[in-house]
C-alpha cells in the first residue's frame, strides 16, 4: 500500500508541472498577440524608434575586427604620391578593393615599404686621379651601388670626410703605423662614425639567388657579433657599433701596428667572428683578377683607367649572365588576349628581347669567380622567350606582364574605338584579363575579389618581386628603370649613329618570341597595321576631361572592379618603386657632389655619377 502511495505521489506531482508549464505558455502567446503591438508605435516613429535602439548597442563586432572599413579617409602619408599615382601604405594591404580602406577610388593600398639596410663602402677620397680614372671609378661605383640595390639594400658611398667626424680619428693622426693599416683605419673610423652595420669593399658584388642565405641574413640588418669571411680578406664585414670601436682602439694601441698592414692584422684572431660560407658573393680584388681574368690584368700597370672600365664591362656582363642562369626555362611575356594586343605588349616585348640577349663582354664565356662552373651565354643559344596566355608559377621561368586598364582592353579587343556603355554591358564578360592571366593557376571557379588578391601577393610579396615584373600600358618603354630593377646595365639598342654603351647583336641574331598555337591566333598585318591607332585612342580616352569621356571610362572601371584595382595597384606600385629611388638619389647626390662639405678640396676628387645619364663633374 505505501508503494502504491508513492507512485500516486509521483504521478500527481507530474501532472502539476505540466498544467504549469501549459499557463506560462498561454500567457506568453497572450502578451506576445495582444500586448506587444499595442507597445510599437507605428508610422513614422518607428523608424525613429528602431534607429535609437540600434544605435544604443555597443559594437562590439567593429571592436573585434581590426580590417574594418574606416570612417573617415586616412591622412596622406609622406611621399606617397609619384608620376600620377597615389597610394597609402597598411598592413591590410591584401583587401581586394582598396577603396574599403582608402575611402578613395583613386588611391591605392599597398604594403608597408620595408626599410633597407644600409650597406657601406669606402672609397678614398685623397688619392690623386687624373679625369679617366675618376671617370672609370664612377662608373664602378655605380654598377656597385646598382647591383645592391636591386637586391633589396640601401648603397652608401663614405669617404675620409665621414671618417674625420670620427673622435678617434685624432688618436690616429698621432700615432706612428704602416702607411696600409692607415687607410684601413680611416674606412673603419668613417664606418664607426655611421654607427656599424654593413662594409663592403666596392669591388664585392652580390652574385646569386635574391632568397640567398647570405643575402637575406646581411639584408635583415640584424649583427649582434663583429664578423668577417673566410677567403675575402677585408672585403665584407658585419658587427655593432660599439664592438667596432673596440676593435679600433685594440688596433691603435697595438705595439705592431708599425709593421701590420690591415686591421685584421692588427688585433688579435678572436676578435672577429669568421664564416667560411659566401657563395652568393663575387670578390673582383686584384689578387683574383691576375689569377682568373690576366687579359684585364694586364692593363693594370700601363692604363688603370682601361683596366677598370674592362673590370666594370666584365662585372656587368657576369651579374647578366647569372640572372640568366636562374631562369633556365626563359622569359614569359604574357599575353592573355593574343589577337589585338601585340602593340601593347610590345614595350614587354622589347625588354625581353634585351634580357635575354648576350651582354658585351671583354672576356666571352667567362664566369664570375664565386660560380667557375656556371652556363656563360651564347649568342646563337639565347635565353627562350614566349608570349604565354596564363602565368605560371615556375621559379625558372621570369614573367613580365602588361596590365591594362579595362578602357584599353576592350577597345582592343573588340577592334573598334566606338565602344559604349550598351555594349560593355552586353558584350563583355566582367573582370576577363585576371580570369584569363589566373585560369591555369586558380581554376576557373574563383570569385574575382580572390584573383585579385592573388595577383597583389604576386605582385607585391617579396620572394616574388624578384621572378616577375608588371608594367601598365602608360609606363611606355620600361628600360628607364630596368637597369635598377635587374642590378645591371640591361643591354641597349643602337642608336642612329652606331654608338651603343652596351651593343647587341643585329636583329637576325637576337632572340625571337615563341608562340605556341594553343595560346591563341597570331594577328595578320591588316590588323597589325591597327593597332597603334587603337591603342592611342584608348590612351587619349583616358586622359580626357569631357564629361562623356570619363563616364564611359568610369561605367568601365565599375563593371570590372577586379581588373581595375590590379591596374592601379600595379601602376602604384612601379610609381612607389620609383619614386623611392629618385628620393634615395636626391639625399645621396648632395654628398657624392660635395654639397654641403666643409672639407676643403676634399670634393674634388669624389666620384659623382649617380644616375645612369650623368658624367662625371
Amino acid at each position: 500500500m505505501a508503494q502504491t502511495s508513492s507512485c500516486l505521489k509521483l504521478r500527481v506531482g507530474h501532472r502539476r508541472i505540466s498544467v504549469l508549464f501549459i499557463c506560462l505558455g498561454v500567457f506568453a502567446l497572450f502578451t506576445l498577440f495582444f500586448a506587444l503591438p499595442g507597445a510599437v508605435p507605428t508610422g513614422p516613429s518607428l523608424s525613429k524608434s528602431l534607429a535609437d535602439h540600434k544605435f544604443s548597442l555597443p559594437k562590439y563586432t567593429d571592436k573585434l575586427n581590426p580590417f574594418r572599413p574606416a570612417s573617415h579617409k586616412p591622412p596622406a602619408q609622406k611621399n606617397s604620391q609619384y608620376g600620377g599615382s597615389s597610394w597609402y601604405s597598411n598592413w591590410n594591404w591584401r583587401s581586394p578593393f582598396s577603396s574599403s580602406t582608402t575611402m578613395d577610388d583613386t588611391r591605392s593600398l599597398l604594403p608597408p615599404l620595408k626599410d633597407r639596410t644600409p650597406i657601406y663602402c669606402y672609397y678614398d677620397t685623397t688619392i690623386e686621379r687624373d679625369a679617366a680614372t675618376k671617370e672609370a671609378d664612377s662608373a664602378l661605383l655605380l654598377t656597385w651601388r646598382r647591383a645592391w640595390w636591386a637586391q633589396g639594400f640601401k648603397p652608401i658611398i663614405l669617404s675620409s670626410v665621414e671618417a674625420m667626424n670620427n673622435p678617434l680619428y685624432h688618436v690616429m693622426q698621432g700615432a706612428e703605423m704602416n702607411p696600409t693599416l692607415k687607410k684601413d683605419v680611416m674606412r673603419w673610423l668613417a664606418w664607426d662614425n655611421m654607427g656599424g652595420g654593413l662594409l663592403v669593399d666596392y669591388k664585392l658584388f652580390p652574385m646569386g639567388s635574391r632568397q640567398d642565405h647570405l643575402l637575406s641574413f646581411l639584408r635583415r640588418g640584424e649583427f649582434p657579433e663583429l664578423t668577417r669571411w673566410e677567403d675575402l680578406g677585408g672585403a665584407l664585414f658585419v658587427g655593432p657599433q660599439p664592438k667596432i670601436a673596440k676593435v679600433m682602439a685594440e688596433a691603435l694601441q697595438n705595439r705592431q701596428k708599425k709593421s701590420a698592414k690591415d686591421l685584421i692584422s692588427a688585433v688579435p684572431s678572436d676578435s672577429f667572428r669568421v664564416d667560411p660560407s659566401h657563395e652568393a658573393i663575387a670578390y673582383y680584388d686584384r689578387k683574383t683578377v691576375e689569377k682568373v681574368y690576366p687579359k684585364i690584368a694586364e692593363g693594370n700597370s700601363a692604363n688603370r683607367a682601361q683596366s677598370l672600365q674592362s673590370l666594370n664591362v666584365l662585372i656587368n656582363y657576369h651579374l647578366h649572365n647569372t640572372w640568366q642562369d636562374l631562369f633556365s626555362q626563359g622569359i614569359a611575356v604574357l599575353k592573355p588576349f593574343p589577337a589585338h594586343t601585340t602593340t601593347l605588349i610590345e614595350p614587354a616585348m622589347e625588354l625581353a628581347k634585351r634580357l635575354a640577349t648576350c651582354h658585351d663582354s671583354p672576356i666571352p664565356a667567362s664566369c664570375p669567380p664565386n660560380l667557375p662552373k656556371c652556363t656563360p651565354c651564347v649568342s646563337s643559344y639565347p635565353m627562350k622567350i614566349s608570349t604565354a596566355a596564363r602565368y605560371q608559377n615556375i621559379t625558372e621561368i621570369y614573367t613580365i606582364g602588361t596590365v591594362p586598364h579595362p578602357y584599353t582592353l576592350r577597345i582592343l579587343d573588340a577592334f573598334r574605338s566606338d565602344i559604349d556603355v550598351a555594349y560593355i554591358r552586353r558584350e563583355t564578360e566582367r573582370d576577363h584579363w585576371l580570369y584569363r592571366v589566373f585560369q591555369e593557376l586558380l581554376g576557373t571557379g574563383i570569385t574575382a575579389s580572390a584573383r585579385v588578391v592573388t595577383f597583389k601577393d604576386i605582385v607585391a610579396a617579396e620572394h616574388e618581386t624578384s621572378h616577375s615584373l608588371w608594367l601598365t600600358e602608360e609606363e611606355g618603354a620600361p628600360l628607364q628603370d630596368a637597369d635598377w630593377w635587374f642590378g645591371f646595365a640591361v643591354p641597349s639598342n643602337v642608336t642612329d649613329d652606331g654608338k651603343s654603351e652596351t651593343p647587341v647583336p643585329g636583329p637576325e641574331r637576337r632572340p625571337k618570341p615563341i608562340h605556341d598555337p594553343a595560346d591563341g591566333p597570331i594577328p595578320q598585318d591588316d590588323e597589325l597595321s591597327r593597332e597603334p591607332e587603337l591603342l592611342a585612342k584608348a590612351r587619349t580616352i583616358g586622359k580626357s576631361k569631357l564629361e562623356g569621356d570619363v563616364r564611359l571610362r568610369e561605367a568601365i572601371e565599375a563593371w570590372n572592379l577586379a581588373d581595375t584595382e590590379a591596374w592601379r595597384f600595379a601602376r602604384a606600385f612601379l610609381a612607389r618603386s620609383r619614386g623611392e629611388r629618385h628620393q634615395w638619389e636626391k639625399e645621396e647626390s648632395k654628398y657624392a657632389g660635395g654639397a654641403g662639405r666643409d672639407i676643403g678640396d676634399e670634393r674634388r676628387n669624389r666620384p659623382t655619377r649617380w644616375k645612369d645619364d650623368e658624367k662625371l663633374g
